[in-house]
């Protein structure tokens, strides 16, 4: 049998394994040459040799991916759980911004082989597989689970059947465990329908007893910030310090405290130095959120506790966000409770794409209905209107942009000390040309939650459109530093970009904008036009207003944008005209 062109066609049982790196759009953003070679040195060190020793092949690879496959069931799954386990050997002993945590999925299916490629939706189902599972993870077919069970020493959990894109019919699917512990037992406590998380004592590892105090000291300050968060369920700290000076298992203490996370840490002082270690756990399956080091000079005890905090809680939020929207996004539609549905909607808002916006606003307003006095649900409904607006998905501005406001204050009447009523509120405010309303309700949100990261944001949003740009790049930054991994980074570093362009800094402009463009934020591309105009390089200016889909941003960087200067919108104006941009400013 021969194929389109002309190479010998043969089908085959096999298995198939697909990996990709997570997180890779943020760290190319981050460092693209480090990260590429990075990626290759794994490739090269790790899994061609792992692929190679399991008797496989690997098909193809892609910047940021491999597709291997297997005679073997049992010998694909094998080198699946060597790499991801040598990966974590690796990963311990990196950088945190070294990291790289690939993602797997293993199938088993009849494939068309042509021309050294594998083809069919055994292939597809594969690729889906690892999408469902979670950095460092292997996600599995029924089949495979069923092949291997009892021949490796491994244990699944169990997800149920899942609808993945692209396949007509549920794929029943399970997580390899890879602490090669057997099944969860039930919890002691019944699991809260909020987001659950216990801070363990942090460990003091500079054998130094009278440093102690230290580590407690940092314990305590995380869990007081996490309690400002509303919608998280935090165990108090009488209960975490039970286990203080205790070897624990995570799975455990997840059980016993009937809490879905658990974050541990250390801190090691040598010398003036002082080094902070600090890891999100998910207590079911054992894998880790997010980890991230501090080091730091240990001048000032005070001042370092709370920026550790910072940063640290900064941080946990959007990493819990995420992880909610993934485990939420298994469960069937028709199970939702009204926080489920808000979880989830955050989760389809955060994709920043049309689609996602129309899904997110049918999941909050399902909130809504399901439980009229959850103000998140009221939160999401306000942001996901406005969004529409300032991304051009709303066909209905001004309406949307009131729902939006009134929205806000009836979640701000239900909670008035959750600051993402406040946040929520700014925003509408904003857009509404109401500056001074948008700034009182900005400054608000950084007093209720000064460890919410997007509530800088928003104050240094609502400082660029009243004029203020150069007062608004401090509260951006902080921003930055409070939640470095951000769904929604392409929008920081573009905002960033254009308070320095206001504020005269061109080259800085340029800088934080090029960040933007590598996370595929359209808009950065025509602050580094202006930028460009300002710095009198007009045909370079041109070059990059000519690229692909830059004009479609016009409107949002000009007309639709909500100055409250005339000077600071024509500004903008006329460098785009003289980057080339007259058409689309019509």
């Amino acid at each position: 049998m021969t194929g389109r062109s002309g190479s010998k066609v043969e089908r085959r049982l096999t298995a198939i394994l697909a990996a990709d790196v997570a997180g890779y759009s943020r760290l190319v953003a981050a460092d693209e040459e480090g990260t590429l070679a990075l990626v290759a040195s794994h490739l090269r060190e790790v899994i061609q040799p792992a692929v190679g020793d399991h008797g496989g092949q690997v098909i193809k690879t892609t910047g940021d991916g491999v597709l291997a496959t297997f005679a073997s069931v049992v010998s694909a799954l094998q080198c699946a759980i060597r790499i991801q386990t040598a990966m974590a050997e690796r990963n311990a002993e990196a950088a945190v911004r070294k990291r790289v945590d690939f993602r797997m999925g293993l199938h088993a299916a009849d494939v068309v082989v042509e021309g050294g490629d594998i083809f069919g939706d055994g292939v597809n189902v594969a690729a889906r597989l690892e999408t469902l599972a979670e950095p460092g993870g292997i996600c599995v077919s029924g089949r495979v689970q069923e092949d291997t069970n009892g021949r490796i020493e491994v244990a699944f959990d169990d997800l149920g059947d899942q609808t993945v894109k692209n396949i007509p019919r549920p794929v029943h699917t399970f997580r390899v465990r890879m602490d090669g512990a057997g099944p969860v037992p039930e919890s002691r406590l019944e699991l809260p329908s909020k987001p659950s998380i216990a801070v363990l004592p942090f460990l003091d590892r500079s054998g130094d007893p009278e440093q102690e105090y230290f580590a407690d000291a940092i314990t305590e300050d995380i869990v007081t910030a996490l309690s400002r968060w509303r919608w998280f369920f935090v165990i108090g700290s009488n209960s975490s310090f039970t286990y203080k000076g205790r070897t624990v298992d995570v799975s455990r203490v997840g059980r016993e405290l009937g809490v879905r996370y658990v974050l541990q840490g250390s801190v090691r002082k040598v010398g003036a130095r002082v080094r902070i270690s600090v890891q999100l756990v998910e207590a079911a399956s054992g894998v880790n959120i997010w980890a991230d080091n501090f080091d730091r000079d240990l001048i000032d005890v005070l001042a370092l506790q709370d920026e550790i905090t910072e940063q640290v809680v900064g941080a946990i939020e959007p990493a819990m966000l995420h992880s909610e929207g993934r485990r939420i996004a298994r469960k069937n539609l028709h199970d939702l409770d009204a926080l489920d549905c808000f979880q989830r909607g955050m989760w389809q808002f955060n994709k920043m794409s049309e689609d996602g916006y129309r899904v997110s606003l049918d999941l909050f307003r399902k909130a809504i209905e399901n439980d009229p006095e959850l103000s998140l649900g009221y939160v999401g409904l306000a942001r996901a209107l406005y969004a529409g607006v300032i991304y051009g998905w709303s066909k209905r501005v001004v309406l949307d942009l009131v729902d939006a406001r009134a929205a806000a204050q009836t979640a701000i009447g239900l909670d008035p000390r959750d600051a993402y009523g406040y946040f929520a509120a700014s925003g509408a405010s904003l857009y509404l040309q109401r500056h001074r309303d948008a700034l009182d309700e900005a400054r608000k949100t950084v007093a209720l939650n000064p460890n919410f990261g997007f509530a800088h944001f928003r104050l240094g949003q609502v400082l660029v459109y009243s004029g203020r740009s150069a007062d608004a790049v401090a509260p951006i930054e902080r921003s930055l530093r409070h939640s470095p991994y951000d769904p929604q980074l392409g929008a920081m570093f573009s905002l960033l970009a254009l308070a320095h362009f206001h504020a005269g800094a061109y080259a800085d402009a340029i800088r934080e904008a090029e960040k933007a463009v590598r996370l595929q934020d359209g808009r950065a591309s025509l602050v580094i036009a202006c930028s460009l105009v300002k710095l009198g390089q007009i045909e370079k200016a041109r070059q990059v207003a000519a690229r692909e889909g830059v004009s479609a941003s016009v409107a949002q960087m000009s007309r639709l944008a909500p100055y409250a200067n005339e000077a600071d919108r024509q500004e903008i104006i006329e460098s785009l005209r003289q980057a080339g941009l007259s058409d689309a400013l019509t």
